[in-house]
């Protein structure tokens, strides 16, 4: 296809559109746009789901096992179940999406570029009335500097060159804005779209009680998010606030579908990271925005739910319209959850014990070692007293033992529930291992 000239310009050069070859052979790049996410999703989820049970990293836990198993709401299975189910319907609705797109053709770049070339070249123009106002001389500057500096005379002389053809610098600059700065303005705008997206719906979800109770209160079964619990929502909300939002900006900022693929995967390894529970000094993903595992977490705790909507990049929003975490420091929050959670696994492997009737279904060997990973967590945390901590719940089992033993020579047999509700008791007479002068 020949292409418009202007007389006093470069001409620019002729292209011919052919269809775009796909990335990976016998896979269609929709096709790969679509299924990129999904792949990138499950491979995250995966590294950290294997941190989390052969307990690796946990020094950088937001959360101890114990938590992840006494404080959610719903089964990993549960939580599984829905995550594929939202996979694909996003699939689903993405293929047929793409089955009213044109094919995606190539063979333009250079035409593209050489207009980018022709547009530097007219703001050339305004180079000697703008130095002009600061009293320079740009085209007497330009004629001196023309034997020795050609290019950068010819730019300041409006450009004027000796040569037909554009400069080398315009169409280094052209392809810059073209390979890199144009992908690099849709990606932000992107961000932007959806981290505005999001955080309205969002908000709402939480500000109306029909939509909290009927749809995102699912989300917050999870009280101690994972890596694959990202995803974890309800059908219609997963579509509201992923699918069509991921898609709109993706429409709305004319990408192309490898640009798309990008950002869709992009996204959705930046979903996975946010709810990952760890707070790793080395992850770029976390330090790159203010939006992280940390942030979001507070989210998803009952005294920061009303907190801290923004997802999944920034944070501005929540910065603008108040409603970012202002408690202070979230530490003796977190530490008090722990001693919680660990008193109900320690309480439950007592009763478990010394029940006449041992369930079957209690792994008893993963119990401790749930428990032991959430103790040596809490020692390790000497700014918060965690040996001290240890040491009163030490003298707790102690007593309960002792309590055991005058059962056993009272009767013969256990009664598993007295014990639960003894050692219940004996922890509800610890308040200042709860921290509770700090509750609010």
């Amino acid at each position: 296809m020949a292409s418009a000239t202007f007389p006093d310009l470069p001409a620019l050069p002729s292209y011919t559109l052919k269809p775009r070859p796909s990335m990976i052979p016998g896979v269609s790049d929709p096709l790969l746009q679509l299924l990129a996410p999904v792949v990138a999703y499950w491979v995250v989820s995966v590294f950290f789901h294997i941190l989390d049970t052969y307990d690796l990293c946990s020094q950088y836990r937001l959360h101890t096992p114990a938590e992840v198993l006494k404080r959610n709401h719903v089964t990993r299975f549960e939580v599984l179940r829905d995550v594929i189910i939202q996979q694909i319907v996003q699939t689903a609705f993405g293929l047929i999406i793409a089955s009213f797109d044109p094919v995606e053709t190539i063979g333009k770049e250079d035409y593209d570029i050489a207009v980018w070339a022709q547009r530097l070249r007219l703001t050339e123009r305004y180079i000697p009335t703008l130095l002009g106002f600061i009293g320079l001389d740009a085209v007497s500057l330009g004629r001196k500097l023309q034997h020795t500096h050609p290019q950068l005379a010819g730019a300041l002389t409006g450009g004027i060159y000796s040569t037909p053809s554009f400069a080398s610098w315009e169409m280094t600059v052209a392809k810059s804005i073209y390979w890199i700065g144009i992908p690099l303005i849709q990606f932000i705008v992107a961000t932007l779209i959806v981290d505005t997206w999001q955080y309205f719906l969002h908000r709402a979800m939480h500000m109306n009680k029909f939509l909290y109770t009927t749809f995102h209160s699912r989300h917050h079964r999870l009280y101690v998010p994972y890596a694959y619990g990202a995803l974890y929502n309800h059908p219609l909300e997963g579509f509201m606030l992923d699918t069509l939002g991921t898609g709109v900006a993706y429409l709305t900022t004319g990408m192309t579908i490898r640009q798309g693929m990008w950002f869709f995967t992009i996204s959705s390894i930046k979903t996975v990271d946010d709810h990952c529970g760890y707070a790793f000094p080395w992850d770029p993903l976390q330090h790159i925005t203010s939006n992280n595992a940390a942030y979001h977490d507070v989210h998803h705790q009952s005294w920061g739910i009303k907190t801290n909507f923004s997802q999944p990049f920034f944070t501005f929003w929540d910065r603008i319209l108040d409603t970012a975490w202002t408690g202070g420091d979230v530490s003796s929050r977190y530490q008090r959850d722990r001693i919680a959670a660990q008193k109900k696994v320690d309480a439950d492997a007592v009763a478990s014990r010394t029940s006449v009737v041992n369930s079957p279904h209690i792994d008893m060997d993963h119990a401790e070692y749930q428990a032991r990973s959430s103790q040596r967590q809490v020692r390790d945390d000497k700014e918060n007293g965690g040996p001290r901590v240890l040491e009163e719940e030490a003298k707790e089992e102690q007593e309960v033992k002792q309590a055991l033993r005058r059962s056993n020579r009272r009767k013969s047999g256990f009664d598993a529930k007295s014990i639960s509700d003894r050692v219940a008791g004996i922890h509800s007479r610890s308040p200042a291992i709860l921290h509770a002068d700090g509750m609010h």
